[in-house]
């Protein structure tokens, strides 16, 4: 068979349309074309045929015979191309895997672990998107979030993923590597400030409840950017554990005291109820549970700073396996 005989698909689209309907008008608003376009589009087809498909009268239209078994096959064969074409966007929409959540959470704890996923699940094309933006699962193409917040998502699946913890942390060269042995020692020191880590509840929990919240200094909006000024020396930063971490882990950073503040937010795993058995999100889901098992291990294993002094608690991150 030549193809290059079969007729525009445009035209054929346009007397499907049209032969459903017997209208012209409702196929051009079905199309969001023309009534005239629809109409030149037939007759350039019938001409093409030599076959009349349409008889007139008027303004009202009607299939001939012929006309009517044309569009039988017609129709068979564009909901074959429609149905092939799914298949094909389908297979290729399983592999891709999109996940979306902060820009802080996916650059400092994700982003240094996500190549064991792609090693393990080199099936499937992961795509992070970071952003501060809530996810609507009913607008945005995405499959999974991990949000940050109360949990009070309607709607959805929705997991408890990780929780979350404040502590004062600084580079290990801070003042020379002489750092405060105590938390009162934090009274005649730079605390660094951001609208997300408020350091009063920090200070209840090590029971200095005389602190005030500090009110000088810069205040950051981003918590990925808190972070770095720590590491440059600028100053102490009431961190969050699952950002700081990876950078106290390579000595960009060292946690002071053992003491935790709470945190009123929490890491959920959140995705539609339709796509929670879907493979690409069961096997993402596997993967970050057991990441996030294996991140409080690592937590519960790293000491904080011993009496002022940086290099012991080096020393012990360096000797854990």
């Amino acid at each position: 068979m030549d193809l290059r005989q079969l007729p525009a698909l445009n035209a054929l689209r346009a007397f499907e349309a049209a032969s459903r309907h017997e209208s012209f008008s409702r196929a051009a608003d079905e199309l969001f074309v023309t009534h005239g376009a629809v109409s030149h589009q037939i007759r350039g087809l019938e001409a093409e045929l030599g076959v009349t498909l349409f008889a007139r009268d008027g303004k009202r239209v009607r299939l001939t015979d012929r006309g009517r078994q044309y569009a039988a096959e017609v129709r068979a064969a564009l909901v074959a191309l429609a149905e092939s074409t799914r298949r094909i966007r389908s297979g290729d929409r399983d592999r891709r895997l999109i996940v979306s959540m902060l820009s802080s959470f996916s650059a400092r704890w994700l982003t240094p672990r996500v190549g064991r996923f792609i090693e393990k699940h080199p099936e499937f094309d992961l795509e992070l998107l970071s952003t501060n933006a809530l996810t609507d699962f009913n607008r945005d193409d995405v499959d999974v979030a991990i949000r940050f917040g109360y949990g009070k998502y309607a709607g959805v699946h929705m997991e408890e993923l990780l929780d979350e913890v404040f502590f004062p942390a600084c580079s290990p060269n801070f003042r020379g590597g002489e750092l405060p042995s105590e938390p009162r020692d934090l009274a005649n020191l730079p605390l660094m400030r951001s609208n997300d880590e408020l350091w009063r509840p920090w200070f209840d929990a090590a029971g200095m409840t005389d602190f005030p919240e500090p009110k000088r200094g810069v205040l950051y909006e981003d918590s990925s950017n808190l972070l770095q000024a720590a590491i440059d020396g600028q100053g102490i930063a009431l961190v969050r554990r699952s950002l700081a971490m990876e950078e106290i882990i390579k000595g960009r950073l060292v946690r002071l005291f053992n003491i935790d503040g709470p945190s009123p937010w929490t890491y959920f795993f959140v995705c539609p109820h339709s796509l929670l058995e879907t493979p690409r999100v069961q096997a993402f889901r596997e993967w970050i549970f057991e990441e996030a098992q294996q991140f409080r291990l690592l937590y519960e294993r790293t000491p904080a700073v011993c009496d002022g002094e940086a290099a012991p608690a080096a020393k012990k991150l360096r000797a854990l396996p």
